[in-house]
């Protein structure tokens, strides 16, 4: 009786929706609980972040230390968004055309920082690549700001002019 109610009234849900789509979908899990696992999931980002920091002074090991921790913060800080608006729709708004450059540069410095520490040995580069992390990971971040890449560009260009 209460599935007729449901398919009459228009609210009939999928029951058989599998935990793959759940998981995609992110609408699943309360406003709460989302709100909750970003805010772990982006302090466990700093929290990383600060450690690899930390771990650069470490004689020998301190640079790949400092790489891998900084990499797996922005990851981690990356991902944490995904709890507020679902994956699916976070990669979605990851790849529109007005921050795909920013994206693929950020994933791109995410895969090379690793490289450089981890196959090419190359500490020197590891540091650039962190460098350059941070700068597209800024650059991303500030994409979902209005006008804010605007003035961002105003504020470099009138300083340098």
């Amino acid at each position: 009786m209460d599935k007729l109610r449901r398919v009459l009234s228009g609210g009939e849900e999928n029951e058989e929706v599998g935990l793959t789509a759940q998981v995609l979908d992110g609408t699943s899990l309360s406003f709460s609980t989302r709100v909750k696992w970003f805010f772990i999931c982006f302090a466990a980002g700093i929290i990383c972040s600060i450690l690899g920091t930390a771990l650069l002074f470490l004689p020998k090991a301190g640079l790949k230390l400092f790489a891998v921790f900084y990499t797996l913060g922005n990851i981690s800080a990356l991902a944490s968004t995904c709890f507020l608006m679902g994956p699916l729709k976070q990669l979605k708004r990851m790849f529109e055309p007005t921050r795909l450059l920013a994206t693929i540069l950020m994933l791109l410095f995410l895969v090379l920082t690793l490289c450089a520490v981890f196959w090419w040995n190359k500490k020197g580069l590891a540091i650039i690549f962190c460098i350059l992390q941070f700068l597209s990971m800024t650059w991303y971040s500030i994409s979902y700001i209005p006008f804010a890449r605007d003035a961002v560009i105003k504020c470099f260009t009138s300083c340098l002019s």
